[in-house]
């Protein structure tokens, strides 16, 4: 069953050319919006735009770095132009497959300024440029990505660690900013999700205890994941705002 005013809504994802950004972009063709695919890689952006389009969809492909202002700004300009409107951002573009693990004291300044570009500034940036005709219309929704990490503070990922802290306090200090123009701002803290994008930082054995630890005893997937998204974006959600979902099969408890 279709989540209510979901229908005909713009939606921008970011990081949509893969993995679960793909599969974000997938759910709300099938809700029937308007889907503005937003990835800083074109090739596999435009091979997604392929398959959301191809039942007919409406669809496009923008090619963006979250990490640029102007880029940014481009991105909502080009939805606007196609689809009159934004009304729902997907906040996912993140670095997290390619991090080479290693102890915070070992990080260079380039790696930690450089995920930091993204996957915080990258959730600013984005969620700044969607805003403003969010708040113009007096309508809107943001679904922040954040991640079960930060909670178990595994060695190795302490710049992603702290970038995924960083959305929450941007999510609850967006929400309280823009809750008088009837915008809402939420996040979600999925698990380790398996999707067709190889991840060198998780060992077999470090997937297998870490099912062991979830109450719910399968690995996540992003079928387990996108159907929060669509809730928060939708008017079943019309009243959560500043909140955080934790969607992680009982890995961590907030």
């Amino acid at each position: 069953m279709p989540l209510n005013g979901l229908a005909g809504k713009t939606v921008i994802v970011t990081g949509a050319a893969q993995g679960i950004g793909r599969a974000y972009a997938r759910r709300f063709r099938d809700e029937r919006c308007n889907v503005v695919l937003a990835d800083v890689n074109a090739d596999k952006g435009r091979g997604v735009l392929a398959e959301v389009t191809d039942s007919g969809a409406n669809a496009i492909f923008c090619a963006t770095d979250v990490s640029s202002e102007p880029s940014c700004k481009q991105m909502v300009d080009e939805a606007l132009k196609a689809f009159g409107h934004v009304d729902v951002l997907i906040n996912n573009a993140a670095i997290f497959s390619t991090i080479t693990m290693k102890p915070f004291w070992e990080m260079s300044v380039a790696e930690w300024d450089g995920l930091m570009a993204v996957n915080l500034k990258g959730v600013w940036l984005a969620g700044k440029a969607c805003s403003a005709p969010m708040r113009e219309q007096k309508s809107g929704a943001i679904v922040n990505i954040s991640s079960a990490a930060y909670m178990l503070a595994r060695p190795g990922y302490a710049h992603y660690m702290a970038s995924k802290a960083g959305v929450l306090g941007l999510t609850r200090a967006m929400a309280r900013e823009l809750g008088e123009y009837n915008v809402r701002v939420n996040a979600i803290t999925p698990g380790p999700v398996y999707t067709e994008i190889a991840r060198a930082t998780v060992t077999p054995e470090q997937k297998e205890a870490m099912l062991k630890m979830q109450c719910l005893k399968h690995h996540e997937t992003p079928a387990d994941l996108v159907g929060v998204a669509a809730f928060l974006a939708s008017d079943d959600a019309g009243f959560i705002t500043g909140q955080t979902i934790n969607c992680d099969g009982g890995l961590a408890f907030i």
